[in-house]
Parts: C-alpha cells; sequence; structure tokens
C-alpha cells in the first residue's frame, strides 16, 4: 500500500509511539483494513456501514477549551465555551501520550482545513481506528502527493475512542472528553467514536482564526447559479441546509462549512456529512445516489448482515444516521470547492409554531439580528401531554462551534452584507396553517419556487408587506405561489389564535435576544420584533 509519509514525522511533534503507522493511505487500503479490523461492514452497493456505539452525536457537554493567556479575552465563555485548566489539560495530554504509546496500530493523515490556500490551515489527525482515518480523509481537503511530503501541521488532532477520561484528574464532566488547546495548537478527542467530533474541531479552529485575518467563517451551505451567482444557505439541522443547497440547477460549493473571504466563499471542507435517515431517491436524488457507492460512510444506518441491504429509514440505532462522501460524488459540485463572493443570504428556519412566512426580505440590520438570533424550532416529543412545540436559538446558526463572542461573527457578516450589496432572505421550511400538531409542513415546492424568484433576481421586483410582528417585508403575490400561503395569518383557521401565538415568538426573541443588546449597534437593536 502506498504511504506518503511527510519528512516531519510524529517524533518532531514530541509525540513518541511504538506502534505501526499508516501515513495518508487513501480510500481502498482504508476500506481494506477497516474490514479486516472488524470495524465495520461492507453494504451490498459499496459503502462501509459503521456503529458508532453509545454516541451516535456530538458531546456537547463534554467539550472544552484551555483558559490561558491565549484565549482568556478571546473566547465568549459560557454554557457553549467551557474552560479547562491548563494543569488539567497537561495531566490529559500526558495520558493521552501514554495511552497512544499502547496502540499496536496508528492511521495519521495530513489535511487542509480551507480550500482558499491564502486561508487553509495544516491540520495532522491522529486515529486508532481505520475508518476514522477515512472520515476525516473524505471530509477535509486533501493536498496533493508533492504537498504531503513537506507537510508541517499547524493543529494536530489525536482520536482515541478508547481512552477513558477521569473528571477528577482532567477536569472534564465524564469519561469522554474533547479539549481544545488554542495555544499548543492541539485538540484531544477521547471516550467517543462519534467522528463528527474531529470534523468540529477543525471548524472551531477555523472561527477562533479567520475572524482575524477579517474573514467571515460560516455554518451554512452554499451554490453557484448560472450567471455565476453565488447564495449562502444558513440553517440548523432540520432546515433543509443540504436538501436545498444539492439543487440540480446550481453548483455546489459545500454543504456545511465555508469562509467569505474579500475574494470567494470557499468551502472548508472536502466532502459532505448528510443525514440519512428516511433519505429518499425522490426528494433528494443526489445525496441519496451516494449512498450506493464505495468510499461513503454510513454511520449507524441498519444494515442485514446477510444480504448486505441498507435500511435508511430504520431508525433504531440513531434518528442521527449520516453519511460522509466526497463532495465530488455530488454530479454538480465546484471543482475548485470555491465560488465568488454572494449574490444572496438565506436564513433558513423550520418555525413549528406556524408564525413565520414562507420567505421575507431582510435589511442588513434585520440580518444581523436574525443571524444572531439563530431560530429554529423543535416539534413536540412522544411525551404525553406534550403538545407545544419549542423555540430553539442557536447563535450564528452554530453556537456550538463558535469561540469568539457572536458579535465578532455578527459585525463581520453585517460588513460584508453592505459591503457586497448582497440580498438577504428569511425562509421558513416549517409550518404553515398552525402550528405542529395542527398545521402542516411548508410544500417543498413552495420554497423552491419562492427561492428561485429570490435567487434570480425576480422577487426584488414584487410587491412587498410589512409584517406587524417582525417588521420585515413580505410579498404580496408571487407566480406560481397561492397568494393565501405568503401570509401565515391568512392560512390558520383562527387568527385570533394566529396573533396569540406570534406574540409568544415574539416574545422569545426579545427575550433571547437580551444578551446581545450591548454588542449591537442602534439599528440593529431597532431591527427586533415588537411586541404588541
Amino acid at each position: 500500500m502506498p504511504q506518503f509519509t511527510p519528512a516531519f514525522g510524529l517524533d518532531k511533534q514530541g509525540i513518541d509511539v511504538d506502534a505501526g503507522i499508516h501515513w495518508n493511505l487513501g480510500t481502498a487500503p482504508l476500506v481494506e483494513l477497516a474490514v479486516q479490523r472488524g470495524e465495520g461492514m461492507l453494504a451490498k452497493d459499496g459503502p462501509f456501514v459503521v456503529k458508532t456505539g453509545t454516541h451516535t452525536g456530538r458531546s456537547a457537554n463534554d467539550k472544552f477549551i484551555v483558559r490561558d493567556a491565549e484565549t482568556e479575552n478571546t473566547v465568549w465563555w459560557g454554557k457553549t465555551n467551557k474552560g479547562m485548566a491548563p494543569e488539567h489539560f497537561a495531566a490529559l495530554k500526558a495520558d493521552f501520550l501514554a495511552h497512544l504509546k499502547t496502540r499496536e496500530t496508528l492511521f495519521v493523515q495530513d489535511l487542509f482545513g480551507g480550500s482558499q490556500p491564502a486561508h487553509r490551515v495544516n491540520v495532522r489527525v491522529v486515529t486508532e481506528f481505520a475508518w476514522h482515518s477515512l472520515f476525516i480523509r473524505t471530509l477535509l481537503v486533501r493536498p496533493e502527493v508533492a504537498e504531503l511530503a513537506a507537510f508541517v501541521p499547524e493543529f494536530t488532532i489525536i482520536d482515541l475512542p478508547s481512552f477513558v477520561a477521569d473528571p477528577a484528574r482532567h477536569g472534564c464532566r465524564s469519561e469522554t472528553v474533547i479539549a481544545v488547546n488554542f495555544t499548543e495548537k492541539l485538540i484531544l478527542i477521547g471516550g467517543t467514536r462519534y467522528a463528527g467530533e474531529m470534523k468540529k474541531s477543525v471548524f472551531g479552529i477555523l472561527n477562533y482564526k479567520l475572524p482575524v485575518a477579517g474573514v467571515m467563517p460560516m455554518h451554512c451551505s452554499a451554490n453557484i447559479g448560472p450567471r455565476g451567482d453565488t447564495a449562502i444557505f444558513f440553517g440548523l439541522s432540520g432546515t433543509g441546509k443540504t436538501t436545498l443547497s444539492a439543487d440540480a440547477s446550481r453548483t455546489l460549493i459545500g454543504d456545511d462549512e465555508h469562509g467569505w473571504s474579500d475574494e470567494a466563499v470557499f468551502n472548508f471542507e472536502g466532502g459532505c456529512y448528510a443525514k440519512m435517515i428516511n433519505l429518499s431517491a425522490e426528494a433528494e436524488p443526489e445525496i441519496y445516489a451516494t449512498t450506493k457507492r464505495f468510499g461513503t460512510v454510513l454511520e449507524n444506518v441498519v444494515i442485514d448482515p446477510d444480504t448486505r441491504e441498507i435500511d435508511l429509514d430504520d431508525g433504531s440505532l440513531a434518528e442521527n444516521s449520516r453519511g460522509s462522501y466526497p463532495i465530488d460524488f455530488i454530479p454538480n459540485a465546484s471543482a475548485e470547492n470555491l465560488g465568488p463572493v454572494p449574490k444572496n443570504i438565506i436564513f433558513l428556519t423550520a418555525d413549528a409554531y406556524g408564525v413565520l412566512p414562507p420567505i421575507a426580505k431582510l435589511t442588513p440590520d434585520q440580518a444581523m439580528y436574525h443571524f444572531l438570533s439563530g431560530y429554529t424550532a423543535r416539534v413536540a416529543g412522544t411525551e404525553i401531554g406534550v403538545t407545544e412545540p419549542s423555540a430553539t436559538f442557536s447563535t450564528c446558526f452554530g453556537a456550538p462551534f463558535m469561540p469568539r463572542h457572536p458579535s465578532v461573527y455578527g459585525n463581520l457578516l453585517k460588513e460584508r452584507i453592505a459591503k457586497g450589496g448582497v440580498d438577504c432572505w428569511l425562509v421558513n421550511t416549517g409550518w404553515t396553517g398552525g402550528q405542529y400538531g395542527v398545521g402542516h409542513r411548508m410544500p417543498i415546492k413552495v420554497t423552491r419556487a419562492l427561492l428561485n424568484a429570490a435567487l434570480d433576481g425576480s422577487l426584488n421586483n414584487a410587491e412587498f408587506r410589512v409584517d406587524p410582528n417582525f417588521g420585515f417585508k413580505v410579498p404580496v403575490s408571487v407566480s406560481g405561489v397561492e397568494s393565501q400561503i405568503l401570509n401565515p395569518r391568512e392560512t390558520w383557521p383562527d387568527a385570533a389564535a394566529y396573533d396569540v401565538t406570534a406574540q409568544k415568538l415574539v416574545g422569545q426573541f426579545i427575550e433571547n435576544f437580551a444578551q446581545f443588546e450591548d454588542h449591537v449597534d442602534e439599528g440593529v437593536r431597532q431591527a427586533a420584533p415588537k411586541a404588541a
């Protein structure tokens, strides 16, 4: 098997191991090794299928940032960014390196976070699983062979699922730990087999580094229209970020993480990480096709051990079943992994209250307000008696990955919107005709029609009304779309009930935004929705 070993090895980083090291292996040898080692199994049509065990998603409560001179005044400390004392990290690092030395085999990938050379970061990822090495190689940007020979890492990630953390000794919460040290440029992940921790760690690195260079890091998808017009889609899980950006008529830049520099919107990654649960060939043909490809990794997708058929509708292992695949598995993906600066920004929300219109146009101040709010809604659970949806506010549409104060990212976004004359839209992919349990999900054909009108510029010529609750502009009529659905109040059987629910949501927005009021200018404060 070819091994692209750099001159700058682990020994030059002070990492002493006795293991046999597989350097920068490609897809086929990694799958081969993963099968030999019993890490998973090949499905009928070629993808590699794994179970991640207890952790089927990120362990947000087990993530810490070392609090030292570098980070004390640069990180936004609180519930999301929790501090770890340097002495606790030192103990954790010592134990990690000792544990690393007990491994018989290790896999190392040297990769780039970021597709624009001027703003990328060199990341070395050390794993004990072959499939983890394949995952991160798929998700990040892969250097050329010549670049590998001279590769020197800026940041290093060590991922050891077999490591067991000690809360008393390591200053963490449980036997699982994700510890980020921006001074030592080292990230330690232990006690979880969920591969997404590695991907999001690189996102966190770029979210910390890039604002200093005036580059806007974003948790978004992005694509390019036939006229070279880039669109950015912000949205939390379940809002349609991946689905709506994978449009056969537009070129995909990426589905999750991007930077916005003076010259380009560039993908941080070289692959995609899509939800698999209930995926269908009819609704999402491009993504569905990747489940039939060798080189795709499927996490927690149910597979028949005899026939090797997969069942994407079976959520018994996890509702958060995932697939990772190279971005070029999507037929219309950008070869350069980047595109021009954007013409349109879309904030996606799945409003389970049924209050927000299917589309609204935002001013730059309103765009910053909704970006900092990061609103979507979760539907009611299955618990008896729980019938109300619940609001979720995730700052910058990605709070868990944003180390700096949200105003840093918000102000960067507002400056770039103003500089580029970007059109901003709020799109509700959630409920209409009533809240969850009464109304119904917004028809995808309505969302696509309105998005197409926004992206081709025709929606700018529509007649607009001002929403009395949120103050943004809502089109009165759009060709091919029933006018009633554009005004959510008219879709409710009881208009008075709509008014009560709308004011409840307004109050939640206002309460959430109180934490940012001292960090934004008056224009953004005035962009807030109005309580009756």
